[in-house]
């Protein structure tokens, strides 16, 4: 959107005719979250920012450890199947479904116990979101822990 919107505004400036919805395209706002959550510092909202930060100063007191953030995992694979062979005769294996992946927003080892932790900043529940924390346990035997 940006390089448009400089190919628009060099166009405009030269003296080329520019449509003017082409020009109030370039002062839009940025479309809104859905949850109205704004993104702060790289991260999705500013309770996860504000929690990245603290977990940050407890790796640093020594509280924590192996601090990540962003961390994927894998729910179900992705699912192929066969479409034939190609020119030398070897199968052809065609994408039916992408795998599905839930993304953990931190995961880290509590020094205390020795235990990883795996956590997620929730503002909203979404059904989404319960369906990948019940297969999280399920799949990968994780708990996880929401703040």
């Amino acid at each position: 959107m940006a390089k448009r919107a400089n190919r628009v505004a060099l166009l405009a400036r030269l003296g080329y005719e520019v449509k003017k919805d082409a020009l109030s395209a370039l002062s839009a706002p940025a479309k809104k979250n859905k949850y109205g959550a704004q993104r702060v510092g790289g991260h999705a909202s500013r309770k996860e920012h504000n929690r990245a930060v603290q977990l940050k100063l407890w790796q640093r007191a020594g509280v924590i450890s192996d601090l990540r953030e962003q961390v994927s995992f894998e729910l179900i694979p992705a699912q192929y199947g066969e479409c034939g062979t190609d020119l030398k005769g070897k199968p052809v294996r065609v994408l039916i479904e992408h795998a599905c992946r839930y993304i953990a927003d931190f995961v880290y080892t509590d020094n205390e116990t020795g235990q990883t932790i795996v956590e997620d900043t929730k503002g909203v529940r979404t059904k989404e979101y319960i369906i990948k924390r019940k297969l999280m346990l399920a799949v990968h035997g994780i708990r996880i822990k929401e703040v």
